[in-house]
């Protein structure tokens, strides 16, 4: 993995991760966009020699998200412009452009990666041949922008009732949204190491002190800023020429299946496939939990099989 910064025409800064090399055409690239308080490290269990995603045959390119800590984000001072999706892609794009890239084999990622990676179909269709979306919609549908506006407040007012506790209730108020009613119910943190619920809850709350509010909250903006009406999401979605391969969790509680249904009707040349997993929205955490990630690695595998068909 080699690690670089790329400083685009706006002046931001974006860091990125490399795997592989380029071939001389430009287009074997894979792209792997980070998601939510994720960073480019987040997705190396996916890659690997004879992994779908395999450095020998594949340029693989993950960015980190505007506001991650990592790239231009709040904590590192001075002015942050409020940067949605769209920008984030568009950064992308130059930043592709600057590496000689002329398409993407993929473009793919999970939560708010795969939203990314749709928005990359719908921005740039010519270059992107082919979409996996795990757990994650393009755009922020009701029930999503719900949960966005439950937890927000948390953010905003860390001002008022410091960072820590902040960073501390927004990991607790986060944690119950995150699995399903199966795992609650079929004490499946323990499976994670956890004998206790509130060990679960600690450990949420702690993992987010590892984090800066404002970057969270910068994070979460550009997330609900995506929220479009029907219609207007419809046309969008028609743009796209990529085969995308939807992959919702059947227990996600704010990416739901009924909502990438909807987009999967949308989109030219999509293929719904629900996963069936207790851990909800983190069924598709890369390479968080086993069957769940062999059943991603086997669509990243078709749809780059495909390409290559």
């Amino acid at each position: 993995m080699q690690v670089a910064r790329y400083t685009t025409a706006r002046g931001g800064s974006l860091v990125y991760a490399t795997w592989g090399k380029l071939t001389e055409a430009g287009g074997n690239a894979v792209l792997l966009p980070s998601y939510y308080t994720g960073t480019h490290e987040r997705y190396a269990p996916l890659i690997g020699p004879g992994r779908a995603l395999d450095p020998a045959r594949y340029f693989i390119i993950a960015p980190n998200l505007f506001g991650n800590g990592v790239s231009t984000s709040p904590s590192h001072g001075g002015a942050f412009p409020a940067l949605s999706i769209e920008d984030n892609v568009h950064a992308q794009h130059e930043l592709l452009l600057h590496l000689g890239v002329a398409s993407l084999s993929l473009a793919a990622g999970w939560s708010m990666g795969a939203m990314q990676a749709l928005h990359w179909a719908m921005l740039y269709p010519a270059m992107v041949r082919n979409v996996v979306a795990v757990c994650g919609t393009a755009f922020c549908w009701p029930i999503n922008t719900v949960f966005l506006r439950g937890i927000a407040p948390i953010l905003e007012n860390a001002g008022a009732i410091g960072e820590a506790l902040a960073l501390d209730l927004f990991g607790r108020a986060y944690c119950g949204w995150a699995y399903s009613p199966a795992f609650f119910r079929e004490g499946l943190h323990r499976v994670l190491g956890f004998e206790t619920l509130n060990a679960l809850l600690d450990d949420w709350a702690a993992d987010h002190q590892s984090h800066r509010a404002a970057d969270l909250l910068a994070g979460l903006n550009a997330w609900a800023g995506t929220a479009r009406p029907p219609e207007a999401a419809r046309a969008a979605l028609a743009r796209i020429t990529a085969h995308c391969f939807l992959l919702p969790c059947d227990t996600d509680a704010y990416f739901t299946v009924q909502d990438a249904a909807f987009e999967a009707a949308c989109i030219p040349y999509a293929t719904l496939l629900p996963l069936a997993s207790p851990f909800g929205h983190c069924a598709g955490a890369p390479g968080r939990f086993a069957t769940e990630s062999a059943r991603i690695e086997e669509i990243f595998a078709q749809a780059l099989e495909d390409d290559h068909a």
